[in-house]
């Protein structure tokens, strides 16, 4: 997997005529409100965003070239490879190509990354992050398998393995992260790092400087939940 690489479109080519954002079913769960201030700030300083809220699961029903910028690596990966005439790119990159975007002050947390599983073959996306986390004035140590060589965090083995074999791998995930602070850009990895003790900060919320949530740690609670809202949705 490490060896694959997915080149992002670029971003003076998407056309804003035809571009939208969907924050994706576990942020939807997590934090509702979250999608809709994301959007506005792409609104504010990128340019006229549309909210597309169909989940990823299911046809996005947009004109063909469209772009859906992501927050979720798995949205990310079914929209581009799932549907004829869908371009895909990361909210990350996105709001890491604006200049001079206000972003909150985050001055003396240390933290890790845990990269997202469906991202591993997106450097970019990578790199995007860690400057954004720079540019928010954090330091970044990281952990020895990061960024194209990252570990699942452990929820995607739900529900091949038990439960508690997933727990294990979870366990096993934060404590290969150096810091006690550890940032993902995934909502599943919240739950993981903070079962694994380590204390988690979504990007989404580090950059509308809010504090992130375990919530529901339970894993076949939170995908049952997780499963009947993408059957809505």
């Amino acid at each position: 997997m490490s060896g694959i690489r997915i080149p992002s479109i670029k971003i003076s080519d998407i056309d804003m005529g035809t571009c939208y954002f969907n924050p994706g079913c576990a942020l939807s769960i997590y934090k509702p409100e979250s999608g809709q201030k994301l959007l506005n700030m792409l609104n504010k300083h990128f340019g006229p965003v549309q909210l597309h809220s169909i989940c990823c699961h299911h046809d996005p029903k947009l004109p063909h070239g469209s772009t859906i910028i992501n927050n979720c690596a798995g949205c990310d990966r079914r929209f581009r490879s799932l549907y004829e005439g869908i371009k895909t790119i990361s909210l990350w990159e996105v709001l890491d190509s604006i200049e001079n975007l206000p972003l909150p002050d985050h001055t003396g947390l240390t933290v890790s990354v845990q990269d997202s599983c469906s991202y591993r073959p997106k450097p970019q996306v990578h790199a995007a992050v860690r400057r954004i986390l720079r540019k928010m004035n954090m330091e970044i140590i990281e952990s020895k398998y990061s960024g194209t060589r990252s570990i699942c965090c452990g929820d995607n083995f739900y529900p091949q393995l038990s439960i508690g074999k997933v727990t294990e791998l979870q366990k096993k995930r934060a404590a290969q992260m150096p810091c006690q602070d550890v940032v993902v850009y995934c909502v599943s990895c919240i739950k993981s790092m903070a079962i694994g003790g380590k204390v988690p900060h979504h990007m989404a919320d580090l950059v509308l400087n809010e504090e992130t949530e375990p919530q529901e740690t339970r894993i076949d609670v939170y995908h049952d939940t997780l499963n009947k809202y993408i059957d809505e949705h």
